[in-house]
Formats: structure tokens, C-alpha cells, sequence
């Protein structure tokens, strides 16, 4: 029980690494809900994964962290909620061409994304 204890205390007093990812904000600039993933250019990795997305309300505004490698490329994808014909930065599919959508993984910091922005 004390061991447990004690190597609870050691992951608690740990300090955050910092090749633990980005935090990327979302900014939904849509009258309608959006969905977004992340894709690595680099590994092919997908964020959320497992066929999952981010969903962002109309106007919503959210946080998320990926836990990318320093260096790496990450695009976004996104498209109205229902009607992946309307789509930004490289789509659902990772096949449309897109200015500024793409972000280098610097580990500890903040990328902010304006989704459908005018």
C-alpha cells in the first residue's frame, strides 16, 4: 500500500513533459455546427482517431491538445456537420488545396484555427 502510495505521489509531483504535443484552438466562424479532424503529413496519424471528430456548435469555441511529435506536419480537416460538400483546409478526405492549414508541431504551445473564416 505504501509503494502505491508513493508512486502515485511521484506521478502526481512529475512535471508535464514538453514533447507531450499542441494545444490547438478551434474557432467555429459557421452559422452551423462543423466537424474537424487532424491528420499528420508526416506519420499518418488522425486526430481524434477511431473514426471520431471534433464537433464545434455554431459560433463554438474549443480547445484541444494533439499529441504530436516536434517537427511534425498536422493539417486540419472540416465541413459543415451533415454535408462534407462544404468543406476547409484539406476536407474530409485530406485532398483539398488549402492555404495556411497546416501547422509544424512545436511542443507546449497554442495554434489558433478559424474554421470557414469570410
Amino acid at each position: 500500500m505504501r509503494l502505491l502510495l508513493t508512486i502515485c505521489l511521484l506521478l502526481l509531483a512529475a512535471p508535464a513533459r514538453a514533447d507531450e504535443g499542441m494545444t490547438v484552438y478551434l474557432r467555429n466562424q459557421q452559422d452551423r455546427a462543423v466537424v474537424v479532424e487532424f491528420r499528420s503529413r508526416t506519420t499518418g496519424t488522425v486526430w481524434p482517431g477511431k473514426g471520431r471528430v471534433y464537433l464545434l456548435d455554431r459560433k463554438e469555441r474549443k480547445s484541444v491538445t494533439l499529441g504530436c511529435v516536434e517537427g511534425e506536419e498536422i493539417c486540419y480537416g472540416a465541413w459543415i456537420n451533415g454535408n462534407d460538400r462544404i468543406a476547409f483546409g484539406v476536407g474530409p478526405d485530406d485532398d483539398l488545396e488549402c492555404e495556411d492549414c497546416c501547422r509544424i508541431c512545436v511542443a507546449g504551445t497554442t495554434e489558433t484555427i478559424d474554421i470557414g473564416a469570410p
